[in-house]
């Protein structure tokens, strides 16, 4: 005869913690590297699912042809290339802040994806550049004074180590620039929809090969992300006790084997699928590009603020 709730356990009742008192016994284990390199992998795939739904939000870039905004943000790119003062990618770098706030982008999210990577880096690799040793200049700080001159071989470091002003301003221009370049690119894959850009880039002449690479190798990444993800899962349903490190590069090497052949026998299936409807290398999407005034207004913006940003440049030498 089954218990009366009432003298059911706190954790069965659902008023306690979610386990019983003997099965918290013991430290937490911790994650080893294969179930937190799923873990990252699957959350790369719900962050594209995420950036399609923003490209589907009725954001101001959204809305706008994507031949259009892809043309006018490659004007903005060119022009970052060639500026040369601090403050006119400072400008440059808040017109992407306020494309990204029209498009109804959480600008927290928008700064966060441009800089946890690849301006970070782009600094760390011109670090060295502030120094006298490195880039001569004028010293603004000095950090060791030696007391005389030092050589390294047939080298001269001079006689202090100190940061420059030239190099300050050279690394400040460069990762300046790669932040608005990334910015930029940032923000037309967030506003754009994966079929529609490829649609839009083969309208610039790119090559049909380039584009069909493009469109599979994104489609196989998120497919085979989620096949591993489904295979790790199904093993650890299957597992009682933890796991030891051989068993997990075991599990590694044998899952790299099995999608390996998936992924080359699912090549063949889907190339004949594609050519038994009719593809011939030309980027399909279900939605017509139809340019409107105020597509071409987008474009003449980007246009306009291009070149006023060159100009501003090439004023202040």
């Amino acid at each position: 005869m089954p218990k009366p709730l009432s003298t059911a356990p706190a954790w069965m009742r659902g008023t306690g913690p979610a386990t019983c008192a003997c099965c918290r016994i013991g430290r937490t284990r911790k994650r080893s590297a294969v179930e937190r390199t799923i873990q990252n992998l699957t959350r790369a795939l719900k962050n594209s699912v995420f950036s399609e739904q923003v490209a589907a939000r009725p954001g101001l870039l959204q809305k706008a042809d994507p031949r259009a905004k892809t043309a006018g943000l490659l004007g903005l790119l060119l022009a970052t290339a060639v500026i040369r003062q601090p403050l006119i990618l400072l400008g440059m770098y808040a017109v992407t802040l306020a494309g990204a706030a029209a498009s109804r982008l959480s600008l927290g999210f928008f700064i966060k994806r441009v800089w946890l990577f690849i301006p970070i880096f782009a600094g760390i690799i011109v670090a060295p550049s502030i120094f006298n040793v490195v880039k001569a200049g004028d010293p603004l700080v000095t950090i060791w004074n030696f007391g005389h001159e030092v050589h390294l071989g047939p080298w001269s470091l001079g006689d202090s180590v100190a940061i420059t002003k030239q190099g300050l301003e050279g690394a400040a221009i460069l990762i300046l620039r790669v932040a608005v370049s990334v910015s930029l690119a940032v923000l037309l894959a967030l506003t754009t929809r994966w079929s529609d850009l490829l649609k839009a880039l083969r309208v610039f002449y790119v090559p049909r090969v380039f584009i069909l690479t493009l469109s599979m190798t994104y489609r196989y990444i998120f497919l085979l992300l989620s096949l591993a993800s489904d295979m790790f899962t199904a093993r650890r349903s299957r597992m009682v006790g933890p796991s030891n490190p051989r068993e997990d590069r075991h599990f590694a090497a044998a899952s790299m084997g099995t999608l390996l052949g998936k992924s080359h026998s699912l090549s063949n299936e889907i190339y004949a699928a594609m050519v038994s409807r009719g593809y011939n290398g030309e980027p399909v999407a279900l939605r017509r590009f139809r340019a409107r005034t105020a597509d071409w207004a987008v474009f003449a913006a980007a246009v306009v603020i291009a070149l006023v940003a060159w100009g501003a440049d090439r004023a202040l030498g």
